[in-house]
Formats: structure tokens, sequence, C-alpha cells
């Protein structure tokens, strides 16, 4: 890893860094917050995963966790949302490819080479923290929208490596809505029984989650017809999934609305890993 760059925060140290991406095939960025705990030993793990045209830097500059991770005693990693270069496919779309991997391993040219942001996520990036910063293998996971549709769907595919789970405004039923239909059958193909295993929904259905889950959603989102929080819910009523999905009035899909709540989800991540 190379050190781009480290800042004083809360009494801890936001890094950022980069490296080589054998999974992705190009060089990946991301950020990690160090609280002043992790100077005395390792802490538990939040991972953050953000949403569509984000790259590392959004939530870490806008989203407030610093504070509330320092109070609690946790490091939060902060991904990109894709692979980026000069020779990585992209899109004229603000919604398809750079800044819009949508956490799943592609199939389809042109899009296989690089767009392996699932495998990035749960293997390599999580071995790279694990191998060099100090913290220990407890791990909860949160987003926002496509970083929501990545928290739940990652989480409950990999119900044995996250111990907690949250999601902002997430992207809850892709197979049914545009912001998923696209880039499902762009990065997948149109066989749409390969698209379940990234819809959270569908999986929260077939599998149910280990634990509780908390889904933070502002009535005022402009989104909110793509993002089908109503699916999200119907299912864990259904199922009698322990969690609450909180429709907060008034918000939008902002990183206002992020901040506002991150405390609240930094708190619920703390009290399931420590």
């Amino acid at each position: 890893m190379e050190l781009v760059s480290d800042n004083r925060s809360f009494g801890g140290r936001q890094k950022v860094f980069k490296h080589p991406s054998n999974t992705c095939g190009c060089e990946m960025t991301f950020a990690a917050y160090l609280p002043p705990q992790a100077e005395r030993g390792p802490v538990p793990v939040l991972w953050y995963l953000s949403g569509l045209t984000c790259t590392h830097e959004n939530a870490m500059t806008k989203g407030g966790f610093q504070e509330h991770a320092s109070e609690h005693g946790l490091a939060v990693i902060f991904p990109d949302t894709s692979p980026r270069g000069a020779g990585v496919k992209d899109d004229e779309a603000y919604d398809l490819g750079q800044g819009a991997g949508f956490y799943l391993n592609a199939t389809r040219n042109p899009w296989k080479t690089h767009y392996r942001m699932y495998d990035y996520i749960v293997s390599e990036l999580r071995s790279i923290v694990m191998d060099n910063l100090p913290v220990q293998d407890k791990h909860g996971i949160t987003g926002h929208s496509m970083g929501g549709h990545g928290a739940i769907t990652i989480a409950v595919r990999n119900a044995t490596l996250f111990d907690s789970l949250s999601a902002f405004a997430p992207i809850a039923n892709p197979t049914k809505s545009d912001w998923g239909r696209k880039q499902l059958s762009a990065y997948l193909g149109d066989d749409e029984s390969s698209w379940a295993e990234h819809d959270a929904t569908l999986l929260l259905e077939e599998h149910g989650w280990k634990g509780d889950l908390l889904v933070d959603q502002g009535s005022g989102d402009q989104f909110l017809d793509l993002l089908k929080p109503e699916a999200l819910a119907d299912v864990m009523a259904r199922r009698r999934q322990p969690g609450q999905v909180r429709m907060q009035e008034g918000y939008d899909h902002s990183y206002f609305f992020v901040n506002s709540f991150a405390r609240d989800h930094v708190r619920w991540h703390a009290a399931r890993l420590n």
C-alpha cells in the first residue's frame, strides 16, 4: 500500500491509501479512519460502501463518521465504488461504468475484465485491511444507495464474515427497478436468474439475516420509486426478520441525510461489534 494522505481527526487518523489490485486489474484507492483506540490495540471495523458516482472521498468528507467512530472505537473503511483508470471501460451515463460498479462481479464483455467489486470487497481489500491495519476480525457493514444495496447483498451472502448490518436508503429491489435492471443486464446479461443474488429483497426473502437489520430511508427522497424500500420492509415483515426500516420525515437522498443518522448507525454497529 502507498499512503496518499494522513490527517488528524477526532483524536484518530484519517488515512487514504492506493494499491495495485489483482482483482480489478488496476490501481485502487480506499480511505481508512483509525480511531485513537487503535493506537493501543486492534479495533473492530465498519465498512461503508458508497453510492453511484462516488469515490472513497465522498463519505469520508461528508458522512460525518469520524466523530462517532472515535467515540466508539471503530475503524471505518471507505472503498471506492468501481475500478478506474484510462484502461478501464466506462460509459457516458452516470449510472454505468466508472463510479457504478454495483458491488458485483461482471460476467459480460467489456466489463468483466475489471468490474469485480464483489471479490474486491469480500476478499482482496478485506485481506489488505486485515494484514496492514490495526483491526480485529470483527466486521460491520453499511452503505448508502448503491452502497446500501452492496452492504445488504454482501453481508447476507457472507454471513460468517460480517457481524452487523445496516443501510442508508438502499437500492432495495434492483431486479424491479431502473436502478438495477440496466446495470444487471449490462454486467451479467439478460438471464434474470443470475440477478437474484444481487437483490437485497430477494436475498433476505430466501436466506434472512443472522442478526437484526437497521435501514433508514428519507420520506422526501427524490429517488423513492427507484429505491423501493417498501419491498424490503414487506419481506422483512413476512419473514419476521428482526430489524427496523425507519422512514425519516422530510429527508432526501443527499449526504445531509447520511450525516444526520451516521451517529445512530455507528452506535448500532458498535453495540454489536463490541
